[in-house]
């Protein structure tokens, strides 16, 4: 009779706890309810004041003027950037800490044609609501304002501060044509090569020039051919930056800009290092000399399997819809960077139509629409409730770590 009973309790103790973690999620839901309208505010206030790359000081000073009005500690300014901050919410000592990433910086002439309105709005969105959930429980919530993605990309200094090595998961929202997870960028390497070279009249002396152009020429020829002899994920893509000043001028100075990307970074550092050798070769053919500059370099995004599943059970509790599989072609992103330091993961989340490309007028329109404010709400309630379960679940965060750990292993 004592084992009936006992099994009884222990069901009831079971189910009890099962309730409680339902309640807390529902808390989390709750409380993005509840900042819906502030949200929605933020989100069409940086749609319809549009800010380049380290130039988002209105952006900025709304979404840390929202944190610090929700108990958060701003630290503003990190990494050398005026536009770049740092919010924490300390509740009690120890616990996991998880990070949101919001961007906010729009595109040159076109204004929010990726969306990054809506980041910023579900990132601060879910960085509240997650801190207003967490009643007794131990955890660090930290929201990032990281500026500048589309230029810059200002994640690369903050990485480099190590601002983001306190946290055990990072993650972060992008909106899209599909809700989706799992979405892998290419590793990149934007690099300048500037060729100089000896100036002379082009019809009378040109025995005496040397021509930096014939360099630049001498490099696109060379990354031609060294095509045919790279992995098919390899991109290689430049431009003339500086072809000369007037063609009867044996240009003595010639310029170009070049990015390399591959699907992970330990590849792509063999491929640049080819790059450089042609541009060295060239410099050699030609009689030029060649300054190599690097200008910034991602690292891919490191997929972790359990971390995505993670955000894709929890965007389909939250209502998101258009849920597809990642498309198959991909550009580069700054937060790759971020997951060579720690777990994190992106949430793909929609708001155009399927086949809508990025970086439109159509982004632009969807971004302070019904469609874009439903991504807002989702997108925070899916982070959020991702957030609460990683600090509710030991086990669960024990595994994604494990995982990014083996991902992250030297392979044989």
């Amino acid at each position: 009779m004592w084992k009936k009973v006992l099994i009884v309790a222990l069901a009831l103790v079971i189910l009890s706890a099962g309730t409680c973690l339902a309640a807390g999620k529902e808390d989390v839901y709750v409380n993005v309810d509840a900042l819906q309208q502030k949200l929605l505010e933020i989100n069409d206030f940086i749609h319809d004041n549009p800010e380049t790359g380290n130039k988002e000081f209105k952006a900025a000073n709304l979404l840390t003027r929202t944190l610090e009005q929700n108990g958060f500690k701003v630290e503003t300014g990190v990494a050398g950037l005026e536009t770049a901050f740092v919010a924490t919410y300390v509740n009690k000592t120890g616990g996991p800490t998880i990070g949101f990433i919001c961007e906010y910086d729009a595109l040159d002439k076109l204004g929010h044609g990726c969306g990054h309105n809506i980041i910023a709005s579900a990132g601060v969105g879910a960085g509240i609501a997650l801190a207003k959930s967490l009643g007794d429980r131990p955890a660090t919530i930290v929201v990032y304002g990281t500026p500048a993605e589309e230029t810059t990309s200002g994640k690369l200094p903050m990485v480099a501060a190590g601002l983001f090595d306190r946290l055990d998961v990072a993650l972060m929202t992008h909106p899209g044509d599909r809700t989706t997870v799992g979405a892998k960028s290419l590793a990149l390497n934007l690099i300048d090569f500037i060729f100089e070279g000896k100036a002379s009249h082009a019809a009378a002396s040109p025995e005496k020039g040397i021509s930096a152009l014939d360099g630049v020429m001498m490099l696109f020829n060379g990354i031609e051919y060294l095509r045919e002899h790279v992995r098919s994920d390899v991109r290689i893509h430049g431009i003339v930056t500086d072809g000369g000043a007037a063609a009867n001028i044996v240009p003595e100075r010639a310029a170009a800009r070049f990015y390399v990307r591959s699907a992970d970074r330990g590849y792509l550092d063999t491929v640049v290092e080819r790059v450089h050798n042609i541009a060295n070769g060239a410099a050699m053919i030609t009689g030029t000399k060649v300054t190599i500059k690097q200008i910034k370099a991602y690292d891919n995004k490191v997929i972790l399997e359990s971390l995505s599943e993670l955000l894709l059970e929890n965007a389909k509790a939250a209502g998101a819809r258009q849920i597809l599989p990642p498309p198959q072609s991909t550009g580069s992103t700054d937060f790759g960077s971020v997951t060579f330091r720690v777990p994190g993961a992106e949430l793909g989340i929609a708001f155009v139509p399927v086949g809508t490309p990025a970086h439109s007028q159509a982004y632009v329109q969807a971004g302070a629409t019904p469609a874009g404010h439903e991504a807002v709400v989702v997108a925070a309630k899916t982070l959020a409730a991702s957030g609460y379960d990683l600090i509710t679940d030991p086990e669960l965060l024990k595994k994604i770590k494990a995982e990014f750990a083996a991902t992250k292993a030297p392979q044989n």
